[in-house]
């Protein structure tokens, strides 16, 4: 029986019509290379389906074309760490992914001088600040988008006047009963999202009917729900988050009122999976992918002797309004038809 061989770099030059050295400097990320040739070279490695020989060219070069990223847990930088790999892999390197749950910095930073001590990664990106940095023995580059209990602390100045504007737009629906579902005080964001529901409520003479405070987590949103009377006039929920709200819209359906016929539902962040649900959630869509490619450019930057990128923009906050969230039915008791 045959086995198939393995494709090589001159079999990927051959096909795409470069030389040898061409497709070296592909996989290194060269900026010279033309985007014409950039194109068929990425042509033939998706063909071929070639993948670089990272034992190979540790030797050679004494690099390992590995990258870790370390994580204080999963939940939250997801969509960080997805466009952050992305970036990795686009410039020839692959990705280590690395969890400390439940570590604090010092630990955290304990982590990533082991990884760096033991030679199989050429450098660590960090979501989470860390006590090390370029030069500890390693090259270390950090976010900081989130603290080490994945509290976001980036990006956050604007939350309040956000939630203003997301009050405002329910307020101009006809939205005249609201609750908030606030996530847990004793971090940043959700005190600023609290703050804006509030002003904006204050501001419209919205009828506030409380404020329920508990972790980032749907349960949460589920017992903020069941402490709603029977007879509740609120028409829509305003969740801090998208794991609140997917909670709110559980808890609700469970109740017997439909979403959004009698309970409009909005949450935060525009987390992959919401944008699917059925009905697809309102939320607001936070640019988490920009601080993911920007870390792991200057990462790489950074390994390879080059000047820091110039920073990237992050694309704007943005409200999206989806299936979740309706104008209110006019004389109606919650969960009672016309």
């Amino acid at each position: 029986m045959s086995v198939k061989r393995r494709p090589t770099l001159h079999d990927v030059a051959a096909l795409a019509g470069v030389s040898h050295q061409t497709v070296s400097r592909f996989l290194r990320g060269d900026p010279t290379v033309g985007a014409d040739t950039l194109g068929r070279i990425k042509a033939a490695v998706d063909e071929l389906g070639y993948r670089p020989n990272l034992t190979a060219r540790a030797m050679r070069t004494r690099s390992s074309g590995v990258v870790a990223i370390i994580l204080p847990g999963w939940t939250g930088p997801e969509r960080t760490v997805n466009a952050a790999c992305a970036e990795a892999q686009s410039l020839g390197y692959q990705v280590e992914i690395v969890i400390g749950v439940d570590e604090d910095p010092v630990a955290l930073s304990r982590l990533a001088t082991d990884i760096l001590a033991r030679g199989q990664v050429d450098g660590v990106l960090s979501v989470t600040p860390l006590t090390i940095k370029t030069g500890d023995g390693g090259v270390v580059v950090q976010t900081d988008e989130f603290d080490h209990r994945l509290r976001s602390v980036e990006a956050v100045a604007a939350d309040e006047i956000t939630m203003e504007d997301l009050v405002d737009r329910l307020a101009a629906m006809g939205h005249r009963d609201l609750f908030h579902v606030a996530g847990p005080q004793d971090w940043w964001s959700a005190q600023l999202r609290r703050s804006g529901y509030l002003k904006a409520c204050d501001r419209l003479g919205i009828r506030s009917h409380g404020v329920f405070d508990g972790p980032w987590d749907p349960e949460t949103g589920v017992e903020a729900v069941r402490s709603l009377p029977d007879d509740t006039p609120v028409t829509a929920v305003v969740a801090a988050s998208d794991h609140l709200a997917v909670g709110v819209v559980h808890a609700a359906v469970h109740r017997g009122w439909a979403v959004p016929e009698d309970l409009s539902v909005t949450g935060w962040d525009d987390i992959t999976l919401v944008r699917y649900g059925t009905p697809a959630l309102s939320t607001v869509r936070v640019d988490r992918e920009t601080s993911g490619r920007h870390g792991m450019r200057r990462l790489i930057a950074a390994i390879r002797g080059e000047a820091e990128p110039d920073p990237m923009a992050a694309a704007p906050t943005e409200i999206a309004f989806r299936e979740t969230t309706v104008p209110p039915r006019k004389n109606a008791v919650i969960g009672q038809e016309d």
